[in-house]
């Protein structure tokens, strides 16, 4: 094929004209779903009767009848994204890259030829849909549940083969089918950050969309302040800290061997010391979804 700035032609499924069908245009698609970014391909076809010499074609937008469209390469906002193709079988394409928003318009293919009445506009044209990825996820899921995250576009791509990413990383070891994540029974590590992609333009990858998988406390885990050895009659503080969503705020302390609690809150301070705290003291942290404990030992030293 040779390739110019913009003197070129399409693809869509039309044929007509004045001279029955030695005038023809048919463009491989009517209607074309882009990526925003992602390069687009518009193909064709076309005859003309062979009394008639080309002597120009090129691309325009939104033909209006009776108005002469302006060449597609001559319009600033394609500057730089516009390629013709043609070959001397009648066939041609646009190329046209990085595409926007603004690119969505309806491109047909104008002939010109050696005689000035006999002029070919290629309407209807192919029409151009411009889409970004969204992911959608449940906006909360509680673990143990199964979740469904969707690659959702505006327009249908063609035969695409969707990626996902956690937290900016390929997921390889999950179900994907179509544009759907299937997250079978979700744990708290499902938690992160989602986005997708498709197949040949990972690099145009949606925004991250976050999953918040709700459960139980986990890491439960108590310290003992100040550190060390503890003597008979000194003050010390246990401290339970875990991870909860949503956060933990009942906090319920307990001593071997006893049934009823010794203290509640995060915090549970010993103010003096004796021989009868040593032992294994444990907290239980609980939120809505279920409790979990923590243990330590405190181990009082006499004078």
């Amino acid at each position: 094929m040779v390739s110019r700035l913009c003197n070129q032609f399409f693809h869509a499924s039309y044929v007509s004209g004045a001279f029955g069908t030695e005038w023809s245009v048919k463009y491989n698609q009517q209607e074309i779903c882009a990526l925003k970014g992602s390069t687009v391909f518009m193909n064709g076809t076309y005859t003309h009767p062979e009394r008639l010499t080309v002597t120009e074609t090129f691309w325009g937008i939104d033909l209006v009848q009776g108005v002469e469209p302006t060449d597609l390469s001559e319009d600033p906002d394609y500057s730089g994204r516009v390629e013709c193709l043609t070959d001397e079988q009648k066939h041609f394409s646009l190329k046209l890259s990085d595409v926007i928003r603004k690119d969505e318009h309806q491109y047909c293919f104008r002939i010109i030829t050696n005689e000035e009445k006999e002029k070919w506009a290629a309407t209807p044209g192919v029409q151009l849909r411009v889409t970004e990825l969204h992911v959608e996820t449940p906006e909360e899921v509680t673990e143990g549940e199964t979740a469904d995250l969707t690659c959702k576009t505006t327009c249908s791509l063609t035969g695409p083969t969707f990626i996902w990413y956690k937290n900016g990383r390929p997921l390889t070891t999950k179900t994907i089918k179509n544009n759907q994540l299937h997250l079978q029974t979700v744990s708290s590590e499902d938690a992160g950050s989602y986005s997708c992609a498709v197949r040949g333009y990972q690099h145009l990858h949606s925004t991250a969309h976050n999953l918040n998988v709700r459960h139980p406390p986990k890491n439960v885990s108590v310290s003992i302040s100040p550190s060390g050895e503890i003597v008979e009659g000194s003050s010390v503080t246990l401290t339970c800290s875990s991870d909860g969503n949503p956060p933990v705020k009942i906090y319920t302390w307990f001593k071997e061997g006893g049934t009823s609690p010794v203290g509640s809150g995060q915090n549970y301070s010993i103010i003096s010391t004796t021989a009868d705290h040593t032992g294994l003291h444990y907290c239980v942290a609980q939120n809505e979804h279920g409790p979990q404990n923590g243990t330590v030992m405190v181990t009082v030293k006499s004078r």
